[in-house]
């Protein structure tokens, strides 16, 4: 019985079961890239697959795999999330050393999708000979950004995402907070009195904005640090928190999208025109500025151009 379970919303599924019977005909590829939409599902099916690799009968110890010295894990680096071709060749020279208590080696790629391309490089030669009983699990949530010769020379598996409903503290009522500002808008501003405390309120919503964001990424950041290696290095580290930053922020994003149709929703079936103009166009400029995101822009001043424009398209005058 293995130590470490399948995620419970994957346990059972074909592709888990694909994988136990190639596990057991010792049959399963020596490179694996697994995907889906988030990473720590990823993880738990990779950590699943390494234990069953390496902690078998004729292994001489046992361990967990993020503790296995048979099992290695490569990592972006610092704000910029990048794996260095340095690192790549670090972790290729890891593998081609004989296992010590396992029969066999185990390299984790997380986000490999952050490779330059000067690592890509590097990794490719590997891919192409791969070293003797190794396997690769290569982790992403981006598939397409990866070399198409990586992902030919990949057996590909896709793991939906595990819902974990998780709400950052004070994020309720800030979507609440919001949707009332453009009621307020959408109902009219008709005096400088009401232009500037719709402006003032506009920023109190940054403020606020920010606040819940930094708070649950440093919850989120503190429960995964205590299930990470002791002896991760910092750029690492920096490099996980500033992943759980930014993929935190791309989904509050999307809720205030939700927020902005669900708003605009009663308006609509009443045939309000003007309320139609309205979303279309606040919700082409949030995409827009979601896509600044992706290109490294601060979430405060993405919000701020999105928010200073839904003040200008919302407003209705008397």
């Amino acid at each position: 019985m293995s130590a470490v379970s399948w995620p419970p919303t994957l346990a059972g599924t074909p592709a888990v079961a694909v994988i136990e019977r190639a596990i057991k005909g010792r049959r399963l590829s020596h490179s694996l890239l697994i995907t889906g939409d988030d990473h720590e599902t990823l993880l738990a099916v990779a950590h699943a697959i390494a234990d069953r690799l390496l902690n078998t009968p004729r292994s001489s110890a046992s361990f967990p795999p993020e503790n296995h010295p048979d099992c290695f894990a490569l990592r972006p680096a610092g704000k910029m999330r990048q794996i260095s071709a340095d690192s790549t060749r670090e972790l290729i020279g890891k593998v081609q050393v004989s296992p010590t208590v396992a029969t066999l080696k185990v390299g984790i790629i997380h986000e490999c999708d952050r490779m330059n391309v000067a690592s890509a490089n590097v990794f490719l030669k590997t891919l192409e000979e791969p070293p003797a009983n190794t396997t690769l699990l290569m982790l992403t949530t981006r598939p397409y950004a990866l070399l198409p010769t990586i992902r030919s020379r990949c057996l590909h598996f896709r793991f939906p995402g595990i819902n974990t409903a998780f709400t950052p503290d004070g994020w309720a009522s800030w979507i609440a907070d919001y949707q009332a500002w453009l009621g307020r808008l959408a109902e009219g501003v008709t005096d400088k009195k009401a232009i500037a405390d719709s402006v003032f309120a506009a920023y109190g919503l940054m403020a606020r904005f920010g606040t819940v964001l930094e708070f649950a990424t440093g919850e989120i950041w503190k429960q995964q640090k205590a299930k990470l290696p002791p002896d991760l290095a910092e750029d690492e580290q920096v490099a996980i928190e500033t992943g759980i930053a930014n993929g935190l922020r791309t989904r509050l994003f999307a809720e205030i999208e939700q927020a902005t149709r669900g708003f605009a929703l009663a308006r609509l079936r009443q045939g309000d025109e003007a309320t139609r103009r309205a979303l279309t166009a606040a919700i082409d400029k949030l995409e827009h500025d979601v896509g600044l995101l992706r290109l490294n822009l601060n979430e405060a001043a993405a919000l701020e151009e999105f928010l200073l424009s839904s003040l200008r398209l919302w407003t209705r005058k008397a």
